[in-house]
């Protein structure tokens, strides 16, 4: 899978991607980052990448003209390619959609800043995400949720691919609790179930577990039937 990012700031992208699950993807070949700077496509020797609003406004807005060349400059037309505008305006990235772009060969994020994009450059992309009802400053940080979230679901990145499969929001449940060692801390032992050896009992409890976090921190997940 490739990915690239059209960013004014990809020195942002360096720390997060360079350690843990993302690396090691990197490593194995399975997914290939592609950072692009869209001022290399502004607008005369001080490569200029905004403007002032029509109709009056505050702050600046991204010239479409300069975000379309920095999209053409990596797009390749080919099937299984994906372009996405980040934007607090778009669809809520959930899972499900993270799994969706998992399977995507090349997928192509579109960081904006200031006060967002050209109305126009929608035209020109394929979806819309934001990755929840706030507003940051720029689309970088939402484009390393979304790498992270769907790398994590290509075959063969995590050790064990099944782990993937039982994560909160699979089934629209949130997942069971985990413990480890110390058997008991402050008063609190592991349940006791998970010492037991019987993997059915075992399968039930965590079930169970799920269904009851669910109910009590995410309601609204069950409603989704």
């Amino acid at each position: 899978m490739k990915i690239s990012i059209l960013t004014l700031f990809p020195e942002m992208f360096n720390g997060p991607f360079e350690f843990s699950i993302i690396k090691r993807a990197q490593e194995k070949k399975l997914v290939k980052i592609n950072l692009v700077n869209i001022r290399n496509f502004g607008i005369g020797k001080h490569r200029t990448v905004d403007d002032t609003p029509y109709g009056g406004g505050v702050g600046m807005v991204m010239r479409v003209d300069v975000v379309k060349k920095a999209i053409d400059s990596i797009r390749s037309n080919k099937k299984g390619e994906k372009i996405i505008l980040l934007d607090p305006k778009g669809t809520t990235f959930n899972q499900q959609k993270a799994k969706n772009l998992s399977r995507v060969s090349h997928l192509i994020l579109v960081c904006g800043h200031y006060e967002g994009f050209d109305g126009r450059i929608r035209e020109f992309v394929d979806e819309e995400l934001s990755v929840g009802d706030y507003v940051l400053t720029g689309g970088e940080l939402p484009a390393m949720v979304v790498v992270d979230a769907t790398i994590r679901l290509i075959p063969g990145v995590l050790g064990k691919d099944k782990s993937s499969t039982e994560e909160s929001f699979q089934k629209n449940l949130l997942e069971y609790p985990q413990y480890t060692r110390p058997y008991e801390f402050k008063g609190e032992k592991v349940p006791k179930v998970l010492l037991s050896g019987n993997h059915k009992e075992i399968d039930k409890f965590r079930k169970n577990e799920a269904l009851r976090r669910t109910k009590k921190q995410r309601p609204d997940l069950l409603e989704r039937g």
